[in-house]
């Protein structure tokens, strides 16, 4: 090897170690030759759009080949399914999809064009994260104990807004109207941008919502945080309480999570070799910075684990939805 072919050789391994896993640059077994689409059932500019063209950045350096995010929302994750789970089990067609379109959407829809448990295969979880209530910052309701106190005045039900019915949103908020034994009036919006402006300018009362959401209006003292429905406080927002150090009924926690997942006959080995790439991803700093700014929490693990969720918080809306009557045609 003459002098610069060696230098050559020498820089492009310094460029190559500066970048987290560029130096394998190797595509999973069972890839077949050409770009990776990663279609999502979440809107383009969410937060969750913005981890999932994260990680397909991530992904594109690892494999050494083109990873596209293809946001497809409508029809609460339909149309995104729809146009992935028919697609050749290669791997190179993969799925965002949140817990809605994996664990509640086959209790509340009479007709559901996929079946998540038979069309789909877990590969990855990407995130968790909390749902937090929040109020009007100008409103009456300063702590969670002033707005429990409100939830128990009969003479004026308090509301509720959603941006979805039947949504995760929805669901864990009747699941706390449930636990505190009182009933509110639900208001479903379209979107959430319209949600928190609702919720900022009391047109309803209170509404949970995850720092990605919401947050914004909270830093823009819009909004007010009283609680966040989990079991431990978040680190992105450490100063606001559980909702049981804040007053509030204890085990009632308000969670989201988004999965990836693949087409039904994606080989095991294929499933195996994403979810290693995936996870080693998440432990990267480019990606545990975007997390804390929405407030994800990432929590690597075997593929398993997406499908001991799906099956969990079906269970857990199923027991909600005894109660709150949801249907959808």
């Amino acid at each position: 090897m003459n002098k610069r072919s060696f230098l050559s050789t020498a820089l492009a391994v310094q460029v190559l170690a500066l970048v987290p896993g560029l130096v394998r640059a190797q595509a999973p077994a069972g890839l077949a030759p050409g770009p990776v689409r990663i279609t999502s059932t979440l809107p383009a500019g969410s937060g969750p759009d913005t981890v999932a063209r994260a990680m397909g950045e991530q992904l594109q350096a690892r494999w050494g080949r083109a990873v596209v995010v293809d946001p497809r929302p409508g029809g609460a994750g339909v149309v995104a399914i729809n146009a992935m789970k028919g697609q050749p089990p290669t791997g190179n067609d993969l799925l965002v999809a949140d817990v809605g379109n994996l664990s509640i959407n086959p209790l509340i829809f009479r007709k559901l064009a996929y079946d998540p448990e038979k069309d789909l295969v877990p590969v990855a979880l990407l995130y968790k994260t909390a749902f937090f209530v929040a109020v009007s910052a100008d409103g009456p309701y300063k702590t969670m104990k002033d707005l429990i106190a409100a939830m128990g005045n009969k003479a004026r039900p308090l509301s509720y807004g959603s941006n979805a019915v039947g949504g995760p949103i929805h669901l864990g908020s009747a699941r706390l109207e449930g636990a505190l034994g009182v009933e509110m009036l639900h208001v479903p919006y379209k979107e959430t941008g319209q949600l928190y402006a609702a919720v900022s300018t009391g047109e309803v009362d209170w509404a949970y919502g995850s720092i990605a959401t919401a947050g914004p209006l909270v830093k823009g003292g819009k909004l007010r945080f009283l609680a966040v429905a989990d079991s431990t406080r978040s680190p992105a927002m450490p100063d606001v309480p559980t909702l049981a150090e804040a007053g509030g009924p204890g085990g009632i926690d308000a969670l989201s999570w988004v999965a990836l997942m693949a087409p039904r006959g994606t080989s095991p080995a294929t499933v195996d070799a994403i979810n290693q790439d995936v996870n080693a991803a998440l432990r990267q700093p480019a990606m545990a910075e975007r997390y804390a700014a929405f407030g994800f929490a990432a929590s690597p693990g075997p593929a398993a684990q997406v499908g001991d969720l799906m099956r969990a918080d079906r269970a857990r809306y199923a027991e909600v939805l005894r109660r709150v009557k949801v249907s959808v045609d």
